[in-house]
């Protein structure tokens, strides 16, 4: 059977991208230099903030509970700084061709026609992929969301249900800011885009939760920022699938039956 939760995407995306090798160029130009920030970033986090944060937590949570929230609260401070520096400044382009060769991969090549010249003589989807003819923002950088994720992670400090009070509210702004890009490809407004969201705002904040949650893994955070890109697609190729489906099915409930002896009157 079928599996088809959005929250599992951002894992399928892992899986896809690793079965793909024309993927792999793109992962070599940027990996280095994440891998770096990372790494710099969560160092100085863990050596100058990681202890004080421990012995604070302690006092509500118990000395046990306190290591681990300690390393889940300073994981998170350094996902939001390494994606803020990251996005802003290496990897947004990356993500707009991931989601595009996936798409096209995917059979949704005319989608990303809209917004780009495609060689389609060439059977690699990611050189099919010409210069942009318009703006290509996989995800808009949003100081909203990096502030309210930095207002949430105190929600840590709460034994038990901080973590997952903090996942799912984080999950729910930055889900449906994985599909950015799939909005503008339809060309919907900002009216448009929040009818449509309104009743998906539970599948986006399950998709959402599950890309965070794999962005706070150490050092392997902007790898998996990369892969649920792919996944944001593989969920894109499907929601078109099932568009396009359903567009034939009203076409053949409208049109007339063809008979080849129509009764006369």
């Amino acid at each position: 059977m079928k599996i088809d939760a959005s929250w599992l995407y951002p894992v399928k995306g892992i899986i896809y991208f690793a079965r793909h090798p024309f993927f792999y160029p793109l992962l070599r130009a940027r990996f280095l230099p994440a891998l770096l920030l990372s790494i710099f970033v969560l160092t100085n986090l863990f050596l100058w903030t990681y202890l004080p944060q421990v012995a604070f937590l302690a006092i509500f949570h118990g000395r046990k509970l306190a290591w681990i929230n300690g390393a889940i609260l300073v994981a998170g401070e350094g996902a939001a700084i390494t994606a803020l520096l990251f996005e802003a400044f290496l990897v947004d382009e990356t993500l707009v061709d991931i989601f595009d060769a996936t798409l096209i991969n995917e059979g949704c090549g005319d989608l990303v026609a809209t917004s780009r010249p495609l060689e389609s003589e060439i059977s690699d989807p990611v050189k099919q992929l010409g210069k942009p003819i318009t703006s290509t923002i996989y995800s808009p950088f949003s100081l909203r969301q990096i502030v309210e994720f930095i207002f949430f992670l105190p929600l840590n400090l709460i034994p038990v249900a901080g973590t997952p009070m903090f996942l799912l509210l984080t999950g729910y702004r930055a889900g449906p800011l994985h599909h950015w890009r799939y909005f503008k490809m339809l060309g919907f407004s900002s009216k448009e885009r929040d009818g449509y969201l309104r009743g998906r705002k539970l599948r986006y904040t399950w998709f959402g939760v599950t890309a965070l949650i794999l962005q706070l893994i150490p050092v392997l955070s902007m790898l998996f920022l990369m892969t649920t890109a792919c996944g944001s697609a593989l969920w894109v190729a499907r929601l078109e699938e099932r568009r396009k489906l359903a567009g034939h099915q009203n076409d053949s409930e409208i049109s007339p039956h063809y008979e080849d002896n129509p009764p006369q009157p």
